[in-house]
């Protein structure tokens, strides 16, 4: 199934962008130049603390907002009515009016390892179109590549164990949370508890019961055995509503099978201990045990490291939101543009937001035993021996180059990327640095940049 980029009518997609898009975009066709060949890149500068590597996602739905780009008659009267736009000529409504995207994009695949200042995306098309979808671009991939990128730390650190993402009544918006569980999903995640994404996107879905279904019972042991008559094959029990150790006890006494039990809040080494015992001793040892309540890759670690006989993580608000490192700084330059029929490198030297100028490719190096060596930042029209290039074509003139992947491919895609990275870049406490290098062009360019 299909999911529109953002819950508006298809005629306003246009408006979704900052005000500064649309005013350059005028701009640029009031002094004839949005025709201008141009070519902007979208890439990280810095990974957020503790990371030593991107989980790209988000790409699709930046594709679909190409795909349906346009302004229709509303979108135009409302910019119209901006003070702003008063003295625009008559002949950028038109344009906007007849906009559909008709560029070229090229992008590493969702489910990718990536690394700072390598082009996730990049856009090739008239300055003005190029220019005027930065916003949406951004939005998409800034969001779901952080939280993939949390997610994957979190799968990680369960160390084979399930995790199940639990996390959309805490995220910033019932949007952020559909996409937030795609990424988690992308990363490893085995699942979710949100019915809708597990609709859209094909997601397995999990759940067990609140403390309030416990809570309308009388007695603690009703509420286990309705449930468990409902879900004879399904049903973990909530065990912490009242005295976690005594729920275990209710819960295992039950005459009826169980699938597991929940502990969601307390001492979970202590008491996942205590509770396995109670339920080997009745003989309930194919029961699992389900810890959430505020989880994060730190807690889990911890508590696998110390021996916490857990087998599934429930993990939400820490997730969805990337709590530790709630935003990523992803940016989208302008580095070449034809004028006059002449293609110009272009770079921005400010203080510590300086970029690399010209289109690129990143190339991926591997050793003798197929792990991740480095990666080479490269003009576009370079090869480097012995190492694979990662952006790949996804659009050519507005249109579709292939099909795009299943989730399950990215999730598989990122497996294995993972499982090649070296296993100091996968640390979740001060990772290796991830080698890269600039390629001999590459800092020719750079070396030879004239303002």
């Amino acid at each position: 199934m299909t999911v529109p980029p953002l819950l508006a009518p298809q005629g306003a997609y246009g408006l979704a962008t900052d005000l500064y898009q649309l005013t350059m975009a005028a701009a640029y066709f009031d002094n004839e130049m949005g025709a201008e060949p141009a070519t902007f890149e979208l890439f990280v500068r810095r990974l957020p603390t503790n990371r030593g590597y991107f989980c790209v996602a988000g790409l699709e739905q930046a594709v679909d907002y190409l795909l349906q780009l346009q302004f229709d008659e509303t979108a135009i009267r409302y910019l119209r009515s901006l003070p702003v736009f008063q003295s625009v000529s008559a002949g950028f409504w038109d344009y906007l009016a007849a906009l559909r995207f008709d560029g070229d994009v090229n992008a590493i695949p969702e489910g990718s390892v990536a690394f700072p200042h390598e082009p996730l995306l990049q856009v090739h098309g008239s300055l003005l179109q190029a220019q005027l979808v930065e916003t949406f671009l951004l939005a998409a991939l800034n969001h779901q590549t952080l939280i993939a990128t949390k997610a994957a730390r979190v799968v990680e650190a369960a160390r084979g164990r399930g995790v199940v993402e639990f996390g959309a009544r805490r995220a910033h918006s019932f949007d952020a949370a559909l996409f937030g569980t795609r990424a988690s999903y992308i990363a490893g995640c085995m699942g979710t508890s949100n019915v809708l994404a597990g609709q859209l996107f094909d997601i397995p879905v999990y759940g067990t019961a609140a403390h309030s279904f416990t809570m309308a019972f009388s007695r603690e042991a009703d509420a286990f055995a309705a449930f468990q008559r409902v879900f004879p094959d399904q049903a973990i029990l909530l065990i912490d509503t009242y005295d976690t150790l005594e729920g275990a006890r209710r819960a295992a006494a039950l005459d009826a099978p169980i699938r597991g039990v929940r502990l969601d809040s307390g001492d979970l080494l202590a008491l996942s201990h205590a509770v396995r015992a109670i339920l080997d001793d009745a003989g309930r040892r194919e029961a699992i045990i389900v810890a959430s309540g505020d989880l994060n890759e730190d807690s889990i670690a911890a508590l696998l490291a110390a021996g916490a006989p857990i087998d599934l993580f429930g993990v939400g608000t820490e997730m969805i939101v990337s709590r530790d490192a709630p935003a990523l700084g992803g940016v989208y330059k302008l580095v070449a543009i034809e004028q006059d029929g002449r293609r110009r490198a272009v770079r921005k030297l400010s203080q510590d937001k300086a970029t690399y100028p010209d289109v690129k490719q990143v190339y991926r190096r591997t050793d003798a035993t197929g792990r991740y060596a480095g990666d080479v930042l490269a003009l576009s029209t370079e090869t480097v021996a012995g190492a694979a290039p990662l952006l790949e074509p996804v659009l050519r003139g507005g249109v579709r180059v292939a099909e795009p992947p299943t989730l399950a491919a990215m999730r598989e895609r990122f497996a294995g990327q993972r499982a090649s990275l070296p296993d100091g870049v996968r640390r979740l406490e001060q990772p290796d640095p991830y080698p890269l290098e600039l390629s001999p062009g590459l800092q020719q360019v750079i070396a030879d940049f004239r303002v």
